[in-house]
């Protein structure tokens, strides 16, 4: 079941995680679901997941303290998926460490093609760097973020809005991005990032 990876779905919405389970288990994932932090605690001492879905607003607590929790046991991608559309709470959630933020009611299409996207990320990190490298050691939190978004064919000043940066800035950040996943050609750096993740 967990050919492509093992994903925490942390939701207190029985439907929306009942649905996102199965989606995500159609994928051949294996996934690990939670309706409250405390049980979000237990099933990540049972398998350490390669990504994250956290919704914000929970029965005892926010997903948003939980990411930090959850970062002092691996570094794996967080994909915040919750009601909460002000860009304020966009920015607080890209602040406390998410890489992707999507707000209720969403695409369920976008929603597995994102998922898919961090774990074929850091598939392919693993894959190319010895085994006991992990994606942190390679990639920032924005880093991650601005990658994923550059290998949807995002332009840079997409990515700019997307992660609050300047486009200068985005540019800076892909350069240091190719270099450290060892892309040394200068030509259509986006497809070879295509390539990478695809791998």
């Amino acid at each position: 079941m967990a050919d492509k990876g093992i994903v925490l779905l942390l939701e207190d919405n029985q439907k929306i995680l009942d649905i996102n389970r199965r989606i995500l288990e159609k994928e051949s994932i294996m996934v690990l679901s939670a309706k409250t932090l405390a049980e979000a605690r237990e099933r990540i001492k049972i398998a350490v997941p390669d990504a994250a879905v956290l919704d914000i607003m929970l029965p005892d607590g926010s997903g948003l303290d939980f990411l930090s929790e959850l970062r002092e046991v691996c570094n794996a991608p967080a994909l915040f998926l919750t009601a909460k559309a002000e860009q304020a709470d966009v920015l607080a959630g890209l602040s406390a460490g998410g890489n992707d933020y999507i707000t209720k009611p969403y695409d369920i299409e976008e929603f597995r093609a994102r998922v898919l996207g961090f774990l074929r990320l850091v598939d392919s990190v693993r894959s190319k760097r010895k085994p006991a490298a992990s994606i942190s050691s390679l990639l920032s939190e924005k880093e991650l973020s601005v990658a994923l978004y550059a290998a949807e064919g995002m332009s840079n000043k997409d990515i700019a809005g997307k992660v609050f940066l300047s486009e200068s800035r985005i540019k800076t950040c892909l350069s240091g991005i190719y270099r450290k996943l060892g892309i040394t050609e200068k030509k259509d750096k986006r497809n070879l990032l295509n390539g990478i993740l695809n791998a």
